[in-house]
C-alpha cells in the first residue's frame, strides 16, 4: 500500500470521490502544511495556522496509479485559483499535492505541466506541490462526514 495526500478546498467532498476510486483501500481527513502542532478543525478555520484541509488516501498501486490519482485530484477542483474552492476562501483550501517521495514530486511537476500546456484551464495552475509535513488527522465527526451525513429520499 502507498500514500497520497491532496488538498482541494473542504476536505469533505475530496475524501468522498477518492473512497469511491478502484484501488482506493482509505481514505481519511485531516491538516498539514503549517506550524501548529495538534490543530483542531476551530484553528485551522481562522486562516492563521498554515495547514490546509486534507484528504489522505491510502492505495494499492497494482490497481490505481499515483498518475491516475493525481489526474483524479486535479479534475475534481478548480486549481488556478488560489486559496480558494467555490465559496469557501482562504489557505486551508489550497490546492496543493503533499508528495511522500522524489517519485511523487515528479510526477505531480510534470502533470501539472501537462496541464498547463494543454489549454484546459484558461488561467496558470497554482497547485502548490510540497513535501509532506507533519500530518494530523482531523477530529472524528469529519470523518466520512458526507458518508454519515447523507439524506434519504423517498420517492412515492
Amino acid at each position: 500500500m502507498k500514500v497520497a495526500i491532496f488538498g482541494a478546498g473542504c476536505f469533505w467532498g475530496l475524501e468522498s470521490k477518492f473512497g469511491k476510486v478502484e484501488g482506493v483501500i482509505e481514505t481519511e481527513v485531516g491538516y498539514t502544511g503549517g506550524t501548529i502542532k495538534n490543530p483542531t478543525y476551530k484553528d485551522v478555520c481562522t486562516n492563521k495556522t498554515g495547514h490546509a484541509e486534507v484528504v489522505k488516501v491510502i492505495y494499492d498501486p497494482s490497481i490505481v496509479s499515483y498518475e491516475k490519482l493525481l489526474e483524479i485530484f486535479w479534475d475534481i477542483h478548480n486549481p488556478t485559483t488560489l486559496n480558494r474552492q467555490g465559496w469557501d476562501v482562504g489557505t486551508q483550501y489550497r490546492s496543493a499535492v503533499f508528495y511522500n517521495d522524489e517519485e511523487q514530486r515528479l510526477s505531480a511537476i510534470k502533470l501539472k505541466e501537462k496541464l498547463d500546456k494543454s489549454g484546459k484551464y484558461k488561467k496558470p495552475i497554482v497547485t502548490e506541490i510540497v513535501p509532506v509535513a507533519e500530518y494530523y488527522k482531523a477530529e472524528d465527526y469529519h470523518q466520512k462526514y458526507d458518508e454519515k451525513n447523507k439524506k434519504t429520499v423517498f420517492s412515492h
